[in-house]
């Protein structure tokens, strides 16, 4: 019986050979390719051959970077919106606050040009909110007595009369409105030169000259401003515009109404005229030269008594 080994065991040329044969046939070939260029195409078709392979081994790899950047582009994405919406709000509420301070700002401008061509110290004040009572139209004011304020002395803006003074305290003041439906202010028709008493309606927001002839020299579109005969308002301050004149009333007299020219719904900074009312109402005009009158009677019948 004849024993051989198996093939894995069996003996052929030395290793020692083979390495040096194979590192000759490497010498030769790397020799060929860099003098003569000989393997360059043979590259080239093997890279061909095997790019599907390359691609189909790098699928995995390019699936898990293609879901990871998904995921971390989906997070930041996120946080990009979050955060553009918080500066969107924090733009459009600067925006609004630029708007407004514009718009105080022009305000303010008008009413300075307002103070310098009124021969009269003013004092500029601020609306801080309405009065409580709902059927009245009064406003409270950031200036009281510890400013100068005193009860009577009117309150005007750029364009026009807002109201009065009625109630003054420490440090705030209450002004009635000329709309307020217990307010009464002497107007004058500049086209015309007519003079009437302009009356507040109350939440109409409108005024009335009432007690008017349906013939008297008024229309649409007048423009009325204080005549200064009461001693309070002076004279030729816008007060209102007439919007509508309806002669035809069961009475005598014409029923017109009066859109004021100045508003405290569209500014809070108003302009307070400091000058004080000098002329003593009737009653106490009245009452003031009663003592002078019984002193002259009493000096007339003592004279004529008189031996």
């Amino acid at each position: 019986m004849e024993y051989s080994p198996p093939p894995l065991f069996k003996q052929g040329a030395s290793a020692r050979a083979k390495m040096l044969f194979f590192a000759l046939i490497a010498v030769a070939l790397l020799m060929a390719d860099s003098r003569f260029r000989t393997l360059g195409v043979m590259r080239q078709a093997i890279g061909t051959a095997l790019y599907p392979l390359q691609i189909v081994a790098m699928l995995p790899r390019d699936a898990f970077f293609a879901v990871t950047d998904y995921f971390a582009s989906l997070a930041r994405l996120q946080t990009e919106n979050a955060r553009m919406r918080e500066q969107q709000v924090l733009n459009a509420q600067q925006l609004q606050q630029n708007a407004q301070l514009l718009a105080e700002n022009t305000h303010l401008r008008k009413l300075l040009d307002a103070s310098d061509r009124l021969q009269i110290k003013t004092l500029m004040s601020e609306i801080l909110y309405d009065a409580r009572d709902p059927f009245s139209r009064k406003i409270i004011l950031d200036r009281g007595q510890s400013h100068g304020i005193r009860p009577g002395q009117p309150v005007i803006d750029d364009l026009g009369v807002i109201g009065q003074v009625t109630r003054v305290f420490p440090f705030t003041s209450e002004v009635t409105l000329l709309t307020d439906k217990d307010h009464a202010i002497p107007v004058q028709v500049l086209r015309s030169g007519v003079r009437s008493v302009a009356y507040g309606r109350g939440q109409s927001g409108v005024l009335e000259l009432r007690f008017m002839a349906s013939n008297a020299d008024i229309r649409k579109g007048d423009v009325l401003s204080t005549s200064g005969i009461d001693g309070v308002y002076p004279s030729g301050l816008s007060v209102a515009t007439v919007v509508s004149v309806d002669t035809q009333t069961s009475d005598a007299f014409a029923r017109i109404l009066c859109q004021p020219s100045a508003g405290v719904s569209r500014h809070r900074q108003v302009l307070i005229l400091l000058a004080e009312n000098n002329q003593p109402p009737p009653a106490a005009a009245e009452n003031s030269q009663q003592p002078e009158l019984r002193g002259k009677r009493l000096r007339k019948d003592t004279t004529e008594t008189a031996p």
